[in-house]
C-alpha cells in the first residue's frame, strides 16, 4: 500500500500534502560535524515518507505503519520519550515558524530502521519539515530546513547532534556522497566510483543514542576545545595541538580522534574524486581503529563484524552512526562484493543488511 492509500485507509480521505526524505549512512568523519571538521555521509535506498492534512483541533493525530494505534497529542506538547517525540517535534516547530495553523493529520511510512544509525530521527524530521512548508506554501531551501530539523533535535529531543544527518538526508540522492564542510556548510555532491560497492550491515545490537552515551562524548569534546581555548576542536593551530599532552586522557583520546578523523575524512574525499579505492579503504580501516580506541564508542560485537568483513572480502569497513551499536559500512570492490557479503552473514546470524 502506498503512503496516499494508507492515509485514506487511516482517515478516510487524501491527504493535502506528501513528502519523503532518505536515511543515510556516513561513510567517513565520526563526531566531527559538532566540531566543526568535515563528514562525507551518503544517502540510501531506504526512505520516510510523510502525508499531512489539516485539522482545526490543535493537536497533531499520528498514525505510523509500525505501530497499529493511532496517537494524538497536542502541538507544542512537552517531550515524553518516546518515538512520536520526533514527529511532534517538527510540527512543533513548523508551527513555530507559522508553516502551519492549527493541527494536522500525520501518516508515516518508513523502511528506514530505527536504532541502527542511519538517521532514521533526521529523515522523519526532515519530510515533516518539507510538507509543512509546501502545506504553507513557504519558499524555503535545503540548508534551512536542515538547520530546522537539527534544531528539533538540539532544543526539543535534547539530543546535541551536529548538522552532518539533516544536511546528508536533505541534499544527498542515492549513489552519490555528500562532502559537507561543517564550519560553513559548503558542500559538494559526488558520485560514488561505478566499481565500488558500499555496504550497510546491521550488527544486531540496538543503538540507543538516548542512554547518555553521545551526550558523554559530545560534553567531552566541548571540554576539550574549552581546556585548549579552541572554538572548533578539528581546527587546532600549533599551540593548541602542542597543548593537547597536557589534557586529561579522556579528552586526549577524543580530541585525538577527532582531529585525525577530520584530516582522514578530507583524505577520503580527494581519494573519491580520482577513484582511489585502495587509499579510501585504507582510511577507513583507520577510522574505526580510532572510533573504537580513541572515541571508545564501538562494542565487541560490532569489532567482531568489522574484522571479519576485511577477513571476507571487505577492502575497508568501520562503524557507522553516533556509535555503541548499529551498523557497520563495507567498501567492496563491486565484482567481488556478493559471495564476499554472503560469507560475512552467513558467520554472523544476528546481522543482517540494510
Amino acid at each position: 500500500m502506498n503512503l496516499v492509500e494508507s492515509f485514506k485507509q487511516t482517515f478516510g480521505y487524501p491527504p493535502l500534502i506528501t513528502a519523503t526524505a532518505p536515511g543515510r549512512v556516513n561513510l567517513i568523519g565520526e563526531h566531527t560535524d559538532y566540531n566543526g571538521g568535515a563528514v562525507l555521509p551518503a544517502a540510501l535506498q531506504r526512505q520516510v515518507g510523510v502525508a499531512l492534512a489539516r485539522q482545526d483541533a490543535p493537536t497533531v493525530i499520528i498514525k505510523s505503519s509500525r505501530f497499529e494505534a493511532k496517537i494524538e497529542r497536542p502541538v507544542g506538547a512537552p517531550k515524553r520519550g518516546d518515538w512520536t517525540d520526533y514527529a511532534i517535534g517538527a510540527i512543533s516547530k513548523a508551527a513555530e515558524l507559522s508553516w502551519l495553523d492549527g493541527g494536522v493529520l500525520l501518516q508515516i511510512e518508513s523502511d528506514v530502521p530505527d536504532g541502527a544509525g542511519v538517521s532514521s530521527s533526521a529523515a522523519l524530521i526532515t519530510a515533516i519539515l518539507r510538507a509543512a512548508a509546501q502545506m504553507g506554501q513557504i519558499e524555503t531551501t535545503a540548508i534551512d530546513i536542515a538547520q530546522h530539523a537539527r534544531s528539533v533535535e538540539n532544543d526539543y529531543i535534547g539530543m546535541p547532534c551536529g548538522i552532518m544527518d539533516q544536511m546528508a538526508v536533505g541534499l544527498a540522492d542515492p549513489g552519490k556522497t555528500l562532502a559537507l564542510d561543517t564550519r560553513d556548510l559548503s558542500y559538494e555532491v559526488i558520485d560514488i566510483p561505478a566499481s565500488w560497492r558500499f555496504v550497510v550491515i546491521h550488527s544486531g545490537v540496538r543503538r540507543e543514542l538516548a542512554d547518555g552515551r553521545y551526550k558523554a562524548r559530545f560534553e567531552e569534546c566541548q571540554a576539550a576545545a574549552k581546556t585548549l581555548n579552541a572554538s572548533m576542536l578539528c581546527h587546532l593551530d600549533a599551540h593548541q595541538i602542542a597543548a593537547m599532552a597536557s589534557l586529561p586522557e579522556n579528552l586526549l583520546k577524543r580530541t585525538r580522534h577527532v582531529t585525525s578523523e577530520h584530516l582522514r575524512t578530507v583524505a577520503a574525499i580527494a581519494a573519491m574524486k580520482v577513484g582511489d579505492l585502495e587509499t579510501f579503504a585504507r582510511l577507513m580501516n583507520e577510522s574505526h581503529l580510532s572510533y573504537a580506541q580513541d572515541f571508545e564508542a564501538s562494542t565487541p560485537v560490532i569489532d567482531a563484524l568489522v574484522a571479519d568483513a576485511l577477513a571476507n572480502g571487505a577492502k575497508g569497513a568501520r562503524l557507522t552512526g553516533g556509535g555503541f551499536g548499529g551498523c557497520i559500512v563495507a567498501l567492496y570492490d563491486k565484482r567481488s562484493a556478493d559471495p564476499a557479503l554472503q560469507t560475512l552473514l552467513d558467520n554472523h546470524p544476528a546481522a543482517w543488511r540494510v
